[in-house]
């Protein structure tokens, strides 16, 4: 009994030392939450560094806000305050049943821009996370935000239309991807892998298989109902309704997001410049990452 009531006091006085030491220092973290609830029982995964200018950056399909760990680490160099914002289904953010569309995702990413109260930002997208930052930022009249940023976006629309003949794919090949999807996932990533980068050198071995390890915590369910999303929203209108200064970054060998997509949202974006990446694909992030990094910095401090 008496070593019972010594272990007892021992751990009492063990937990004792150590709270009292946590609130005898300054909190080593910046208290920011890595998970903000967007509805019930949603919650998404935020990357929120540094402090300074915010920089919010959306990921594109089936990726996560991990992809741009390459700009977290230099425009934190940089004094910026970067957000990443994981959208649901993807990456760590919970992954519900539901709907899966540019609606829904830019509800969303207001749903965390107003709890983390930011202000003057520049928001960036890429491919299908351009689509959705273009969507949010005409539905919610650029609230929260300053700027806008495109990399290879999947926009203004993703496939061929009667009145659009831009872009590299039907409705029809998207329908041949969502079986894929589900029935042979594996293969729908080795498929996008070959056509990601502008060649087999351009991307290393290493981050493909870096991207791969990303890709594959997404929704196989989310990843279908991004992909009927992708292959059947317009998004000409709300293209139109943008003012805010922006910049679209797009690679001229892009086999996913064809150049011919960045220059219609040149044309209907009233206040846009069009930076091309000559050697890269749809991996402009990682394929010319010096640049892409540059770029997006003088463009935010203009």
């Amino acid at each position: 009994m008496k070593k019972l009531v010594f272990a007892f006091t021992l751990f009492a006085a063990l937990l004792s030392s150590t709270v009292f030491a946590q609130t005898k220092r300054a909190p080593a973290s910046l208290g920011r939450e890595e998970y903000i609830e967007v509805e019930k029982n949603v919650r998404l995964h935020v990357t929120d560094l540094g402090e300074g200018q915010p920089l919010v950056l959306i990921h594109g399909w089936p990726l996560s806000d991990a992809m741009y760990e390459y700009q977290y680490a230099d425009f934190l160099q940089k004094g910026y305050r970067v957000i990443g914002i994981t959208l649901r289904g993807f990456g760590l953010s919970d992954k519900p049943a539901g709907k899966y569309n540019y609606d829904v995702f830019a509800d969303d990413i207001k749903v965390v821009l107003d709890k983390l109260k930011i202000e003057n930002a520049t928001i960036g997208g890429f491919s299908m996370g351009g689509a959705t930052v273009v969507h949010y930022v005409a539905k919610y009249n650029a609230a929260h935000i300053a700027k806008m940023a495109l990399f290879g976006a999947a926009a203004p629309i993703w496939t061929k239309r009667a009145d659009f003949n831009y872009g590299l794919w039907t409705k029809e090949d998207v329908n041949g991807l969502i079986t894929l999807n589900n029935t042979n996932r594996p293969e729908l990533f080795a498929t996008f892998g070959k056509i990601f980068p502008a060649n087999e050198n351009s991307v290393s071995a290493g981050h493909a298989a870096w991207l791969g390890s990303i890709q594959a915590q997404a929704s196989p369910y989310a990843m279908g109902e991004g992909l009927k999303t992708l292959r059947d929203t317009d998004l000409r209108e709300d293209l139109k309704k943008i003012t805010v200064p922006t910049l679209i970054l797009h690679g001229k060998l892009d086999k996913i997001c064809s150049y011919d997509l960045a220059e219609q949202m040149r044309t209907l974006l009233k206040n846009s410049t069009l930076i091309p990446f000559e050697k890269s694909g749809h991996a402009l992030f990682i394929e010319e990452p010096e640049k892409f990094n540059t770029e997006l910095s003088n463009f935010i401090q203009k």
